[in-house]
């Protein structure tokens, strides 16, 4: 099986042969189909396995295929990790695998300066990378809008 049997868009695949790779490992090879047919997935694998992308090129692939909202960005997708580290590491797979994409992306987490993730919400995003507690804290403050997510991925939930 390769990436393109999964029926990924040529910017995705693009993308993934750009890192190198031929063909997706088992938990990719379950989960993207999974994903992209919009059914909810539980999924575990080792560290290393390519969980992250099992999630993040099907996430990618339904946001373009819904389309554009009209009027400002809204976040369509929220993916939540329980550490900053990890929401750093997703936000960056979806850079890696999004780069051909029109879809904006943010991360936000604590132990930083919270203005600056005001600023990049407020110019609007597709994608929001966010640890629990700084998520919450967007929501007491009112400066992110979940009304429109239509993903929602736990990620080492």
């Amino acid at each position: 099986m390769s990436f393109e049997t999964l029926g990924l868009r040529a910017e995705l695949l693009r993308a993934v042969s750009e890192q190198g790779y031929t063909t997706p490992t088992p938990i990719q090879q379950q989960a993207i189909p999974a994903v992209l047919t919009g059914n909810d997935l539980m999924g575990g694998a080792q560290t290393g396995t390519g969980k992250t992308a099992g999630f993040t090129l099907p996430l990618l692939q339904r946001l373009m295929e819904a389309g554009k909202p009209h009027g400002q960005r809204q976040i369509r997708a929220l993916v939540l990790t329980p550490t900053r580290e990890l929401a750093a590491q997703v936000a960056d797979s979806i850079a890696t695998y999004g780069k051909y994409l029109p879809l904006k992306s943010t991360v936000i987490f604590g132990g930083v300066n919270i203005n600056p993730q005001i600023k990049q919400l407020r110019r609007g995003v597709d994608i929001l990378v966010a640890t629990p507690g700084r998520l919450l804290d967007h929501a007491n403050q009112k400066t992110v809008d979940l009304r429109h997510v239509d993903i929602l991925v736990l990620d080492e939930a």
